[in-house]
């Protein structure tokens, strides 16, 4: 496998710095654009919608600029940049931990990683039973 393949996220394969035992969590690599994306541009979010082309990518937005819809769900936060999908996009991946990541391209046209020659990248895992049962939403 090439360095820049994508691969499913196993139990026993998971991306270097991603975590088990939450809804989202993010690799090395995502963990360190976050940082420099939020160095310029201060507090951040991502929303994971279910649209085509850049809707079905993780999408980079300041935090005060993004509005948030009715259904939408919050899945954790990472680094300290909340973690939002859409309602519809939740309860088709609900059994799924979302894993942010990085590859190189360019990021969708709204997203703050557009123009870094990398982008982020969903990656995901089927959650255990124990987590799905300890991440029940109410």
């Amino acid at each position: 496998m090439r360095e820049h393949d994508i691969a499913c996220a196993t139990d026993d394969t998971l991306p270097e710095g991603a975590e088990k035992g939450c809804r989202v969590t993010a690799t090395t690599a995502a963990r360190a654009l976050i940082h420099e994306i939020q160095a310029d541009h201060g507090e951040i979010m991502f929303h994971q919608s279910g649209g085509c082309c850049d809707g079905s990518s993780p999408m980079c937005y300041p935090k005060a600029e993004f509005h948030l819809g009715s259904s939408d769900v919050r899945l954790g936060s990472v680094e300290g940049a909340e973690v939002w999908i859409s309602g519809p996009q939740f309860q088709a991946w609900k059994h799924t931990q979302l894993i942010l990541d990085v590859v190189p391209g360019r990021g969708g046209m709204f997203s703050l990683d557009n123009g870094r020659e990398k982008r982020f990248l969903t990656r995901s895992r089927v959650l255990t039973n124990e987590e799905q049962e300890a991440l029940a939403m109410p």
